[in-house]
C-alpha cells in the first residue's frame, strides 16, 4: 500500500494574498482542513542555496507558521536544499517535497526554459547537469561581477558576502550589493534593466545551458517527475508541445505571474494532452520581483494525489 503520513488539519489563512488554488502535498494523503477549508501547497520555493533571500530552515519555519500542508524546495540547480529540506521537514513536522528547478536553453527558438525534477528517485544522475550549470553561471557571474565594478566603487567582497549561503552569485546578489552601497533602494528596478536587461544591458553576461530535450531524457533517468515550468515567463507555449510529445510529465499552471486567460489556457492544454498540473509561488523572499509570500500561490490536493500517483506508478511499471 502506499505510505501515508499525517499532516496537519488546521486551516489555512490566505489574508491579503488569498489564493483560488487549493491544496497540494506529496508523499501523503491530502485531507480537507477543519470546517472544510483545504490545506495548501507550495510547489515552487527557492532558498539562499540557490537565488532566495532565506534559509532552508526559515522557509519551512514560515511555511509552517502560515499554515501549509506541505512545500516543496525547488532551488535552481542544485538537489543540496530539497535533500536538507526533507530532513528539516520530518523533524518540525512538514512534509518537504524533494524538487530541483534545472536551467535550460532551447538553442533552436534560442530561449531559455526551466525543468523542474520532482520526486527524483537517483538525484546522483542529476549531479552532472547540475554541475555543469553551476559552472557555467560562476563564469558569468564572474565577468558580470567584474563590469560591474568598472561602474561602482564596491568591492567583489560585498557582492560575495550577500551570496553567503548560496552556491554561486546572482544578479540579485549583485543587486544587493549595490543597495548596500547606497545606488538603488530595491533589487528590480530602472536600474537593474539598464544592468542586466538582456540583449541590453551594459553588464550582462549570457549563461548556456544544456538543452531542455536532454534535460527531460536526464531527469525521468532519475526516475523524477518533468514539469515545465512557468511556460510563459519564456515564451515557450511551442517547446511545451514539443516536450508534451516527448514525454513531459506536467506543466506549472499555476504561477503568480501567469495572466487568468494564461492560466485558463494551460489547465486546458494540461487536460486535453493528459499532463500534470502543478503550481507555486516560485517563492524567494525579497529577491522576487514583485511581492510572492510563500503560500500565496498553492495547488488542489487531488492534484498532489495525481503526482503523488504518478509517481507511484511509474515506480510499479517499473518493477
Amino acid at each position: 500500500m502506499q505510505e501515508k503520513l499525517a499532516i496537519s488539519t488546521e486551516p489555512v489563512y490566505n489574508t491579503m494574498y488569498i489564493s483560488s488554488i487549493g491544496v497540494c502535498t506529496v508523499f501523503a494523503v491530502f485531507c480537507l482542513g477543519r470546517r472544510g477549508v483545504s490545506m495548501a501547497c507550495d510547489l515552487h520555493c527557492h532558498t539562499k542555496i540557490s537565488d532566495g533571500s532565506m534559509g532552508i530552515e526559515e522557509v519551512i519555519a514560515v511555511a509552517k507558521r502560515r499554515g501549509l500542508s506541505a512545500i516543496s524546495i525547488t532551488d535552481h540547480d542544485s538537489t543540496a536544499g530539497a535533500t536538507r529540506g526533507t530532513i528539516i521537514g520530518k523533524r518540525v513536522g512538514l512534509p518537504v517535497i524533494h524538487g530541483v528547478e534545472i536551467s535550460t536553453v532551447d538553442h533552436q527558438r534560442g530561449r531559455k526554459a526551466h525543468l523542474i525534477c520532482y520526486l527524483c528517485g537517483i538525484p546522483d544522475r542529476l549531479e552532472g547537469v547540475c554541475r555543469r550549470n553551476t559552472e557555467s553561471r560562476k563564469k558569468a557571474a564572474a565577468e558580470m561581477v567584474k563590469k560591474l565594478l568598472r561602474y561602482f566603487p564596491i568591492t567583489p567582497e560585498m557582492v560575495f558576502k550577500c551570496a553567503a549561503g548560496s552556491g554561486n552569485v546572482y544578479k540579485q546578489h549583485m543587486m544587493h550589493a549595490l543597495m548596500d552601497a547606497g545606488y538603488t533602494d530595491s533589487i528590480y528596478g530602472e536600474l537593474y534593466n539598464k544592468l542586466f536587461m538582456p540583449g541590453q544591458g551594459s553588464v550582462i553576461v549570457d549563461t548556456d545551458y544544456e538543452d531542455p530535450r536532454e534535460v527531460l531524457e536526464l531527469i525521468h533517468s532519475a526516475g523524477g517527475v518533468a514539469v515545465l515550468a512557468h511556460p510563459y515567463e519564456y515564451d515557450s507555449e511551442e517547446l511545451m508541445e514539443e516536450l508534451a510529445s516527448l514525454g513531459l510529465d506536467g506543466i506549472e499552471v499555476y504561477h503568480p505571474e501567469h495572466s487568468e486567460e494564461q492560466t485558463a489556457a494551460l489547465f486546458e492544454y494540461a487536460q486535453t494532452n493528459h499532463l500534470l498540473m502543478t503550481g507555486g509561488s516560485d517563492f524567494h523572499g525579497m529577491y522576487s520581483h514583485f511581492a510572492h509570500p510563500l503560500g500565496s500561490v498553492t495547488v488542489e490536493n487531488d492534484m498532489a494525489q495525481e503526482l503523488l500517483g504518478f509517481k507511484s506508478g511509474r515506480k510499479k511499471a517499473i518493477g
